[in-house]
């Protein structure tokens, strides 16, 4: 098994911190889960294929703990499940020379993200591409007291501002792509999860932000083995 896959995989639902409890279901050559946030600005759904292991909901209360004793161990590792009947109680972890030991959580414990009961429609989808990653995580790391970003709509086009407000700011306007869009009045997002989302899954090469008038977006990043879904839920206060 290779060490490098699972971190990926974690990469993706913990976004730096952001999203420390899940559950995750391994079935078959399947992996996958649903997270949140603590704030619940955002919640996602990840999948992965390409994995072998027992099938069992294996309850990840803190993720940086498995992070740690990961990181003590060379790239091809081998997995255990230690099972008391049917709940999962810890994974042994090892390569060549040593071995980890995680003790897995009761799942009640771990929050389950609500489903969405309805998906509005999205008005603005913007082309995501290498260049706009880059763009917005450096001007997010310019902007570092700035917690938010904006989708503005208007006849010349589509652009997204990290640290608009009424008032004349300190800001990073990018205009970008897009698929299609309606004229929508501006909704703002945090920019400091979106950022992390980007971070997580620079590999990619190109996605569509979908942004809706309601205070919903979305945005879906398929590559090699991974799918993942991020919806990111408006605030209401710009900086």
């Amino acid at each position: 098994m290779n060490k490098h896959s699972l971190n990926r995989f974690i990469d993706k639902y913990y976004l730096g911190g952001n999203c420390s409890s899940v559950v995750i279901n391994s079935k078959g050559d399947k992996l996958s889960t649903r997270f949140i946030t603590g704030d619940k600005n955002l919640l996602g759904e990840l999948h992965m294929t390409g994995w072998n292991f027992d099938e069992a909901d294996l309850g990840v209360y803190n993720t940086e703990q498995l992070v740690k004793l990961l990181s003590v161990l060379s790239e091809n590792i081998s997995m255990n499940l230690t099972k008391a009947g049917d709940k999962a109680v810890s994974l042994k972890i090892s390569d060549t020379k040593s071995d980890v030991n995680y003790m897995l959580s009761d799942l009640s414990v771990i929050s389950s993200p609500p489903n969405l009961k309805s998906i509005p429609d999205f008005e603005v989808k913007i082309k995501v591409d290498k260049s706009f990653m880059s763009k917005f995580v450096a001007g997010k790391g310019a902007l570092t007291d700035t917690d938010n970003f904006t989708v503005i709509t208007d006849d010349e086009g589509v652009k997204v501002v990290i640290g608009y407000a009424e008032i004349n700011t300190n800001r990073v306007t990018l205009p970008v792509e897009t698929e299609s869009y309606d004229k929508i009045e501006n909704v703002s997002f945090n920019a400091n999860l979106f950022r992390d989302v980007l971070v997580a899954n620079k590999e990619c090469e190109s996605a569509t932000l979908e942004v809706s008038s309601e205070g919903l977006s979305k945005i879906v990043f398929n590559v090699d083995d991974y799918s993942v879904t991020y919806y990111l839920v408006s605030v209401q206060d710009v900086d």
